[in-house]
């Protein structure tokens, strides 16, 4: 199935919920297809996908960036994903080799892959800002949709519900993939609150939605009827800005002593992309061009230091 991954931003018309859908099927089998994922494993990874391109769309202005991390105890280990305010995504997980008997639901057991104990956190940084915003809070149920939306009440205070889902077909493609978030706003009643909690309830899954041929403004629809303000719609896509020169960067912060063994020993250096599984080789001529200017730095810091010592030790009647 052909389809175009884009993200809607919505708010209803009374000003009481602020909604968002997404279509992510080709952002999620891009991942499938870059980290080898199985299928259970494509699910926990994808969910986490589209959980971070909603908060992001929601949360985030400019160039701002988020990066979350989800640390339970299931088998898939680890999963971080970076996203921004402009629709894109990338992520990894500790072990993309998870494929477990359905759960009691008969639905992919994303809850046994990532596990029921551990944390999600999520940082915001702001373009020159050295201080990033980090919340985190413990899972809930391993879900993701349930701990995206505990993260948003608990740590954010917005009363949100999150829905998040992702079919895996027998050959482990991704057949579909997407999901919505809802905030609610402040002047929202306890009967309209009520009214989505049941609307919410009794709404098929995204995935069957997506694959009955619903885009993500029907899916708004079925939850809000016509009482929506298309607000703006995106396109979303997995991409990765990594780059050489950030590899270079990255080993500049390696310890002079551990940098000298790799010209010595080594005479060269791979380096291999998380996010995207492109890789960066760096020839010993290269490595010792970043040595040099290793060394050089620490030599000037060094001297201004030195400098710095010499003018506070002066007497007071020779400053």
């Amino acid at each position: 199935m052909k389809t175009t991954d884009y993200l809607v931003k919505s708010i209803t018309k009374d000003g009481k919920f602020r909604a968002y859908a997404v279509n992510a099927t080709q952002l999620v089998e891009r991942a499938h297809e870059i980290h080898d994922t199985w299928s259970t494993a494509s699910a926990a990874l994808g969910r986490s996908l589209i959980g971070t391109l909603l908060l992001a769309s929601a949360g985030l202005e400019g160039d701002s960036v988020m990066k979350v991390q989800i640390q339970g105890n299931g088998p898939v280990g680890y999963i971080v994903v970076d996203g921004n305010a402009h629709g894109t995504v990338k992520g990894y997980m500790g072990n993309p080799h998870v494929n477990l008997p359905a759960n009691a639901k008969g639905k992919l057991d994303v809850a046994g892959a990532v596990g029921k104990q551990g944390t999600l956190s999520v940082t915001k940084m702001a373009p020159g800002n050295k201080t990033p915003y980090t919340g985190e809070v413990n899972l809930v149920s391993g879900e993701l949709g349930d701990d995206f939306t505990y993260y948003l009440a608990q740590s954010e205070q917005i009363p949100s519900a999150v829905g998040l889902s992702v079919f895996v077909d027998t050959d482990d493609s991704i057949e579909v993939a997407g999901g919505f978030m809802i905030q609610v706003l402040p002047g929202a009643s306890d009967e309209a609150i009520s009214k989505l909690e049941k609307t919410l309830k009794d709404l098929p899954l995204v995935s069957e939605m997506l694959r009955d041929g619903d885009t993500p403004e029907d899916i708004l629809k079925k939850i809000f009827g016509d009482d929506l303000k298309i607000l703006d719609q995106m396109p979303v896509r997995y991409e990765c800005d990594c780059s050489k020169q950030r590899f270079a960067h990255a080993l500049e912060s390696i310890s002079t002593k551990d940098l000298k063994k790799l010209i010595d020993e080594d005479h060269h250096a791979e380096t291999v992309c998380r996010f995207c599984g492109k890789k960066y080789e760096f020839s010993e001529e290269e490595l010792q061009l970043l040595y040099d200017k290793k060394v050089a730095d620490a030599e000037a810091d060094k001297e201004i230091a030195d400098q710095k010592d010499e003018g506070d030790q002066k007497p007071a009647d020779q400053k």
